[in-house]
């Protein structure tokens, strides 16, 4: 018998399965691709890249006969093809979005300018969209959730990422009528600010990884990307700049997120924080200040008090987007999505390496700059740039020493970006008050 969602998904498949489109079949685009061949109650039907082979060989392996695949540039080829049930390949990342036959559109390119791009014309065009791209919603997902509601449609981020896996815990507590007090996830390396895309290449390589995908991992640029999403959808701020990212295991995380006065880390409560020890889980502290519920947790083996534990261990990243999209199709539900008064927190750009007047920066995962996250209030009073916006068409105006919070006087940003423009909108419409 079919319980839950696997029964919705079965309900789905008799009644109307989901067609989607992806965008981006790198990592995480290959795994939902792969996936949702064969999930009951989904059909991929438009799936776009600019190396258009990934797909037709995801294709191939599961059996699509190559007369099924049509691969075009052209709406009203892809339109036809759709109809007449075969599936589309394409190089144009605008296409899933002006197609009237599909429901959700996938970003899942990793690249912050596209994502940003392809969300809000996706949402123009009045799309339900679910973002695989955490490092574009950090920079413009309060704007992407305004636009969506507008349109009447809906915006968010993955299952199976880190910050949605918080949610879910967060969710938890919540309806348990617990008070969250620090919401945090693992780090599965050491933090080395000066990693590159050169020193991650062997690791790399080994893994089967981008080497700058796995140096953004490594010089922790991820990792506060992350954190800023888990701030941006529960108003929990950092205690610290940076955060404090101290090593433990889940053993020691109840003693650690502590206050000072308690013989713990943090000055305040109501904080995101990250630990070396507990990848790839994720966690949360709560409490509560009714004592029958503090017997019925001790009774439970919750432990004495007054603060407990919730942890997932595991997070299974694309995996777990299909999840986000039942819940989007089924119950108008987003598994996260910036929280009113977003943003509360931003990824600031950090010189990796002393920077010189005149160079070009490169962006995250590369050579000259790093994440780390911030109070909203601090990135405004220090005007720090979003590493989101840095791309290789960004200037130095002045010599940056390494290690400095980069600011918009610093730099020439580059005026082309779409993401810009959205990030300008946004910063209008937060002055406003009107997110």
């Amino acid at each position: 018998m079919e319980y839950g969602m696997s029964r919705e998904l079965a309900y789905l498949e008799e009644k109307r399965p989901v067609r989607l489109g992806i965008i981006g079949i790198g990592q995480m685009g290959r795994a939902l691709l792969t996936q949702t061949l064969g999930l009951p109650g989904f059909r991929p039907c438009v799936l776009v890249d600019h190396q258009p082979r990934r797909a037709r060989h995801i294709l191939e392996q599961a059996g699509v006969p190559a007369v099924d695949i049509v691969e075009t540039l052209h709406p009203d080829r892809a339109a036809a093809a759709l109809e007449s049930g075969r599936v589309v390949i394409s190089e144009d990342d605008t296409l899933p979005a002006r197609l009237g036959g599909i429901d959700v559109v996938a970003e899942a390119t990793g690249s912050p300018e596209d994502g940003g791009r392809i969300c809000s014309h996706a949402i123009e065009e009045g799309k339900n969209v679910v973002s695989l791209n955490v490092e574009s919603d950090v920079v413009v997902g309060p704007l992407l959730a305004r636009m969506a509601r507008e349109a009447g449609v809906l915006y968010t981020g993955s299952a199976g990422d880190e910050p949605a896996a918080v949610m879910e815990l967060y969710d938890f507590a919540l309806s348990m009528g617990m008070t969250p007090l620090v919401v945090g996830k693992g780090k599965n390396n050491p933090l080395n600010v000066e990693a590159t895309p050169d020193t991650a290449a062997e690791a790399a390589r080994k893994a089967g990884m981008n080497p700058r995908m796995l140096a953004s991992f490594q010089d922790g640029t991820k990792t506060m990307v992350e954190m800023t999403a888990m701030a941006n959808a529960t108003g929990f701020l950092p205690d610290c700049p940076g955060a404090h990212g101290p090593s433990g295991g889940v053993g020691d995380l109840l003693d650690l997120y502590r206050l000072r006065r308690e013989g713990g880390i943090l000055e305040r409560y109501g904080v995101v924080d990250y630990t070396n020890g507990v990848a790839p889980g994720v966690y949360l502290i709560y409490t509560t200040d009714k004592p029958e519920l503090r017997r019925e947790l001790a009774y439970l083996s919750q432990g004495e008090g007054p603060n407990y534990l919730l942890y997932r261990p595991y997070h299974l990243t694309s995996l777990e987007t299909p999840r986000s999209i039942v819940k989007m199709i089924l119950h108008r539900e987003a598994s996260i999505l910036p929280a009113p008064g977003a943003p509360y927190a931003e990824t600031a750009a950090v010189a990796k390496r002393d920077l010189k007047t005149g160079e070009y920066l490169d962006g995250i995962g590369g050579y000259t700059v790093y994440g780390k996250i911030l109070t909203r209030q601090q990135a405004i009073r220090d005007g720090a740039l979003p590493i989101g916006l840095v791309n290789r068409k960004t200037r130095v105006l002045r010599d940056i020493p390494r290690g400095t919070v980069i600011t918009w006087e610093m730099v020439d940003v580059d005026e082309s970006s779409v993401l810009l423009k959205l990030r300008r909108e946004q910063d209008r419409l937060e002055a406003r008050g009107s997110l």
